[in-house]
Order: C-alpha cells, then structure tokens, then sequence
C-alpha cells in the first residue's frame, strides 16, 4: 500500500506518519506541501522524499493520500486527487463551508474513489463501547447531551489555526465537528436546527475569532445537545485538551471522557515528552506550557488515530465504503455553518 501526505500544516500530519510506520506493508511515498520550507522539514524530520508540487507526488501513483493542508485548502487537494484516482483520508473540517465540502463529495463520487472524513473519535473506545451499550438498549433513550471540548489557543507556529479564511472561523470550527459527528453517530439521525453563541474573552488582543462558543443542537426525534467550545485552557494546561459529554437517557446518565486513560506527570520532561499516541486533543502537549517544567498528560489509553488509519487502509484494500465517509464531514460541516450563521442572525437556523 503506497501512501503520501498533501500538505504538513496540520499538527495531526505527525501524528499519522507514527501510525503509518506501524504498520506492515505500508510504504510513505512522500509530501508535497504549496509551503515549500515546511513540507521540505517535515520530510527531513521523517526521512521522507519531498516533491516540490502536488502533481508531481500524484504522479508517483499513490494509494491513497492523507490531505492534512490548512482547512482552506482541502477542496483544492481533495479536487486534485479526485482527478488523479486517489483515495483520500481528508482531515476535519472536510472544508470551511457547505458549498466546497458538497465540492469534495461529489468529485469523490464521481471519481469512484474511497473518501474519510478524520474523525477519529468514531475509533475511541470509551466514545465506541458507550455506544454499543446504547445501541443494545443497555441504556434507554436518550434525551439529551451535554459536551465538552476545551483547548489552549493554537500555538504560533500553527499560527492559521487562528485565521478566519485559512480556519474558516476559530474554537467552533475546531472543536464542535468532532462532537456533532459523533451525536450523529449515537443517534442514527441528523441535525436540524442550530443555535449558536459566541465571545471572544480569552485571548482577545490575540486573535480576531471566536475563542469561547456554547453551541446549541437539535435534532430529528427531538434529542438536544449543548456543546461548550472553546480555546479557554491555559498555557500551563498539561495537554492540548479533552473531548467529553454526558448522554442523559430515560433510565439515567451516563459521562464519557474520551481521554482520561492517562496519567499526571510532575517535573522536568523527559527524552520520551510527546511520544505517547498523538490523538486528536494531545497533538500540542508539547508545544504548550512553560517548557515542560509544569504537570504533563502520559497518555496510555486506545490510540484512535491508529484505528482511524488502519480503517482507511482496510477500507482501500477491501474496496468498500469506510466506517466513516465524506458524508459525515459535510454533515459536520453544515452544522458549524448552521452555527456561524446563527451567530449573525442571532436566531436559530434550520437545517
């Protein structure tokens, strides 16, 4: 299986070189990156070929790509390797609004190529075995949820994070896509109305977007959720952040915390700061703090981020539809436009 990456600028691109070293049989073509200087550093960092445009990596016939770009770019690359015949494992969000991510999913159909949103929460297994409970009846019925995803604002160096048009918005569009994709996961249903609001108290003569969020969902059966968003950790937080909900049922509730498996470390950092399984709200641990000197995270729980590209090329070599697909990304993505829109309306939004 012959894998390459379209771009480096998203911190996760670290995280997936690990999980595809881990696996046999896996060959890492290379990275072609439009930031020259950082696609160059990071395939020096991995030892990996570097191709000074994308057409020249897809021309090396690829497997599957892994599109890991600033958000803004992801209809480009994904509309580039659609017309190449080149699977595509997208990072979220699948784009920075409806219209582009409709784009991605139509091209990928019509091209017959096998589409993945990143959302490696649908690999966690305390996010998968809640669910499987659910599914069974363990549970009851749900009424509604309570969310949380919280970070640090985005380090410098990943300064587009913070770009509106780079991004296409700030802690909504960051953090609620992981959290509304796996309600619509839980449920089997889709959202149909979003209420949205915003501030920017944290941060605010730092960035010009959204760094605090309470996002409201509702969906088909009735079922709401209340998602809470933001960028309100400090610097001396020990990871990047935390996914987590309360699902309250008829029956009862239960709490799902998708990263407690880990342990609390005090002191210097060690050779070894950073090495645990990157996974979606870890990535920066080590590019936050005060040099390591405060508390870090040792994470030892499942990595999602494997089984997330595991699926990915499971999925090529069994020529069938992963267990997440484009569709789900654009479901996401209308929601986080619902939201922005709500925002300026100062109203809900139907779906």
């Amino acid at each position: 299986m012959k894998l390459a990456f379209m771009s480096a600028a998203h911190v996760h691109a670290d995280a997936y070189v690990s999980c595809l070293k881990s696996i046999p049989d896996v060959e890492i073509l290379g990275i072609a990156d439009h930031d020259a200087e950082r696609g160059k550093a990071f395939a020096s960092r991995y030892g990996l070929p570097f191709f000074e445009n994308y057409d020249a990596l897809l021309a090396q016939k690829p497997d599957g790509v892994l599109i890991t770009s600033e958000n803004s770019y992801h209809k480009a690359l994904s509309l580039k390797a659609a017309e190449a015949g080149v699977h595509i494992l997208c990072e979220k969000p699948l784009a920075t609004n409806v219209k582009d991510a409709t784009a991605i999913v139509r091209a990928a159909r019509e091209a017959k190529i096998l589409l993945m949103t990143a959302f490696p929460m649908r690999f966690s297994v305390p996010v998968r075995g809640v669910r499987d409970e659910l599914l069974q009846g363990k549970l009851g019925n749900p009424l509604c949820f309570n969310a949380s995803n919280q970070g640090q604002l985005p380090p410098k160096d990943r300064a587009w994070f913070t770009d509106p048009v780079l991004a296409g918005g700030g802690a909504i569009i960051d953090h609620v896509v992981h959290l509304a994709d796996v309600m619509r996961w839980y449920l089997g249903m889709e959202v149909v109305e979003v209420y949205a609001a915003t501030n920017r108290i944290f941060h605010a003569h730092e960035v010009k977007i959204e760094t605090g969020a309470m996002v409201s969902l509702q969906f088909e059966s009735g079922v709401f959720a209340t998602i809470n968003c933001s960028w309100s950790r400090p610097s001396t937080w020990p990871s990047w952040g935390g996914l987590s909900f309360d699902l309250i049922t008829d029956r009862g509730a239960v709490h799902v915390d998708a990263f407690k498996q880990n342990l609390t470390v005090f002191g210097a950092p060690s050779a070894h700061q950073g090495s645990a399984p990157a996974t979606e709200d870890h990535d920066w641990s080590s590019a936050h703090g005060d040099g390591g000197s405060g508390p870090r995270w040792l994470y030892w729980g499942s990595d999602s981020n494997q089984m997330m590209i595991e699926e990915f090329i499971t999925a090529i070599h069994e020529r069938r539809t992963p267990l997440v697909t484009g569709e789900d990304g654009l479901h996401a993505v209308q929601i986080v436009e619902a939201a922005y829109r709500s925002i300026q309306a100062g109203r809900p939004i139907r779906i």
